[in-house]
């Protein structure tokens, strides 16, 4: 067996599996040591991909040439498209998975990958001379060589699991956490912290009275993740369900808090804030008589069902007991009940763009080790410490994206810049460039770039260009093609809009908000024709994105305008050039936090929290500007 290899990736996880599979495709030989290979991309929580800002960032590794959108697509039992009476700077893919199958297609990607080796076994401890990481040792007392590692360990470092009183190490439900490494990363200058997240109980369909429930259908159509041909929804389709609880399942909730390790004391580590227990609600809330419950399949076939909205660390028997006062649970059956975990992680600051840590060069930190929560944000660090680990090793140019370029940008950004104190998870509202980083144009952003890199196959790019040459020609038509009033008026009005009073561009006639692009196809036989020359599985995809472009032109050019002057700021490099304790001109807060994150450039230290407009200008003064 061969012992040393040019990236090894630690845990098979959502981050794990985009880092082995990225560094393998860029031509690294990787290996990916997991404790258990029956379960790569474990849907540790909630069975879905996507969702607000998340889907966005699917979209984007699916642009790059990661493969978490294109198994979303082959394992989905239902497909959404979010926030849709919003802006299309809004709209949010999110799909249902079967949590099994999504989990099975990992693996048969991976293991189709020929520059990817795997080990059965436990990370115990890091080989490192001169703090350059060279490998890794494992439990089974095997050491394997490397010229990268990357950490990719969950919640499964020091994991501690909380059931009331209950107690039990793991990193997830019967699975053992991971020990030895936080105390190896801090005897090398890591500053540790503890973070919590929690699971819903876990309830049997046979036992749910749906007809008391509210179904939730999935959407039809051409919507899925990846643009790919091929990629599509095989599954049989199954709805969701929503139901609430009430003032009685509060008081019952209530009777637990005392045993409630979120709150006598036994949790001391902070829970995501947008994602909290159903003890954190009835407290945080207490003036909401109910809230929302989502009954969502775990699989195509199985009556396994994941109670969205009900996260918990409560005793077993307040968990039961309050469940059987919600409507149509009043006869629930539970496979486990649902528990908190409290886990190690490293402050993100500690962290390169590259994802890199400072202290211990070529060592790699991706996922919930670095305080976010969610696959999607998972899978985007492991994609990008996957990339940078292989193109470092290679003495290649760093691969960084701007908060301009895409949601993976704000969120390493943000990281790396501002550090964490809660498990992070991406939103909409983080992004200062939402209406540039659309789900609808992430493979026109990325699918270029990650070419260029030399991961993106041809193939991808060829299929990409021919969509925009489309894009372009219906964008050109639309531009130049004059129409009559006699020839539309009695159809504007029959379209509730009023008639023209003179001829004018088609364009004219599409930025009303009671027309759509596809009103214009049975009106103008020349669009038609043209629309008509489109291959039928792209043509609602590619006409959505031309509609966008033209309606929403205005606001992606100035936007543009806006990234292009703050982009300036962030080509202006300052690491290594000043000793921020010795600028007495700069705020004391100013000094302590530009020297903990030791910025790369003027517009990674704007963004520090505590780094002031007018330390700014203290910079670029003496940088001459």
């Amino acid at each position: 067996m061969n012992f040393e290899y040019d990236v090894i990736v630690v845990g098979g996880g959502h981050a794990g599996c985009e880092a082995a599979a990225a560094a393998a495709n860029m031509g690294s030989q990787v290996l990916l040591i997991t404790m258990d290979m029956s379960k790569f991309a474990q849907m540790s929580c909630n069975p879905a991909i996507g969702g607000i800002a998340k889907g966005q960032i699917v979209r984007e590794l699916d642009a790059l040439g990661g493969y978490s959108g294109i198994i979303t697509d082959k394992s989905s039992i239902q497909f959404r498209m979010l926030n849709r009476s919003k802006g299309p700077a809004m709209w949010s893919p999110r799909a249902q998975c079967d949590r099994m199958v999504y989990s099975a297609e990992w693996r048969e990607v991976l293991e189709k990958l020929p520059n990817v080796s795997f080990w059965q076994d436990t990370v115990t401890d890091f080989i490192i001379e001169d703090n350059i990481i060279k490998g890794v040792r494992t439990k089974n007392s095997v050491a394997f060589l490397a010229k990268a590692v990357v950490l990719t360990t969950g919640t499964f470092l020091n994991g501690l699991m909380h059931i009331g009183s209950v107690q039990l190490e793991g990193g997830r439900v019967s699975e053992p956490s991971s020990t030895g490494l936080s105390e190896t990363l801090f005897s090398h200058g890591f500053t540790v912290g503890r973070m919590k997240t929690g699971t819903p109980v876990r309830i049997d369909e046979r036992s749910i009275d749906f007809s008391q429930l509210e179904e939730q259908k999935g959407e039809e159509g051409h919507y899925r993740f990846s643009y790919m041909p091929g990629s599509n929804r095989l599954l049989k389709q199954r709805s969701c369900y929503i139901t609430y609880t009430n003032s009685s399942v509060h008081s019952k909730l209530e009777e637990g808090l005392q045993e409630s390790p979120m709150y006598n004391g036994t949790i001391q580590s902070l829970g995501p804030r947008y994602c909290p227990s159903i003890e954190t609600k009835i407290v945080t809330f207490a003036d909401k008589d109910r809230h929302q419950l989502f009954l969502e399949p775990e699989g195509e076939s199985t009556i396994e069902y994941y109670l969205n909205g009900f996260s918990s660390s409560l005793p077993l028997n307040i968990q039961v007991d309050a469940l059987k006062l919600v409507p149509g649970l009043e006869n629930v059956k539970v496979f486990r009940p649902g528990y908190a975990i409290e886990y190690d992680y490293f402050e993100p600051t500690q962290l390169m763009h590259t994802l890199e840590t400072k202290f211990v060069k070529n060592l790699y930190f991706a996922g919930q080790i670095n305080g976010t929560t969610g696959y999607e944000e998972a899978g985007a660090q492991g994609f990008m410490a996957g990339v940078n680990a292989h193109l470092k090793i290679n003495k290649k140019e760093p691969f960084i994206l701007g908060r301009d370029e895409a949601y993976i940008g704000v969120l390493i950004d943000y990281l790396v810049t501002k550090g964490v104190d809660e498990p992070y998870r991406m939103f909409t509202s983080r992004a200062e460039y939402r209406i540039l980083l659309r789900q609808d144009d992430a493979d026109v952003r990325l699918t270029p770039k990650s070419f260029d890199i030399g991961l993106a196959s041809k193939e991808r790019l060829e299929y990409l260009e021919e969509k925009v040459e489309y894009q372009n020609a219906c964008i050109e038509f639309i531009n130049g093609f004059s129409v009559k009033k006699d020839k539309i008026n009695s159809w504007l009005v029959e379209m509730g809009t009023s008639p023209l009073k003179q001829g004018v561009k088609l364009i004219d006639v599409l930025m009303r908000p009671q027309i759509s692009i596809w009103d214009l196809i049975n009106q103008i036989d020349a669009f038609k024709e043209l629309v008509q020359s489109i291959p039928v599985e792209r043509r609602d995809e590619i006409l959505e994105s031309v509609e966008i472009r033209l309606k929403y032109a205005g606001y992606i050019n100035r936007e543009k305008l806006i990234a292009d002057k703050f982009r300036r700021l962030d080509h202006l490099k300052i690491r290594g050039k000043f000793n921020y304790s010795d600028l007495k001109t700069i705020s004391t807060e100013g000094r302590e936090k530009l020297t903990k994150v030791d910025p790369e450039t003027i517009g990674q230290a704007s963004r520090i929290t505590g780094v002031s407009p007018s330390d700014i200008n203290v910079l670029l003064v003496l940088l001459g500007r």
